[in-house]
């Protein structure tokens, strides 16, 4: 009987390591890091918005890069990050 629940310890252990480094947890942490902080999200919107006045696109490449280095994200994290602060806090961000 101990062996068993040893066992069942050690998978649901095991499942939550693998959960930890799956990349859509991953994201979902970091959204919900701008969801619970929305003056986080506010100067994302800034920033996008500033680089839509110098005619850079939100979803260009070099848009991406800038809000990857500023939040020490990847690029794909980035974009990931961008596109939900747009459709939540800045729909105006083009």
């Amino acid at each position: 009987m101990q062996l068993k629940s040893l066992a069942r310890g050690w998978a649901f252990l095991a499942a939550l390591s693998l959960g930890a480094t799956n990349p859509a947890w991953a994201q979902s942490q970091l959204l919900e890091k701008v969801k619970q902080n929305p003056a986080e999200a506010k100067q994302i919107c800034s920033e996008l918005r500033q680089l839509n006045s110098s005619g850079i696109s939100s979803t260009s490449p070099q848009a991406i890069k800038v809000i990857a280095k500023q939040n020490n994200l990847s690029p794909m994290d980035a974009e990931v990050l961008s596109t939900y602060v747009i459709g939540l806090h800045c729909p105006d961000v083009r």
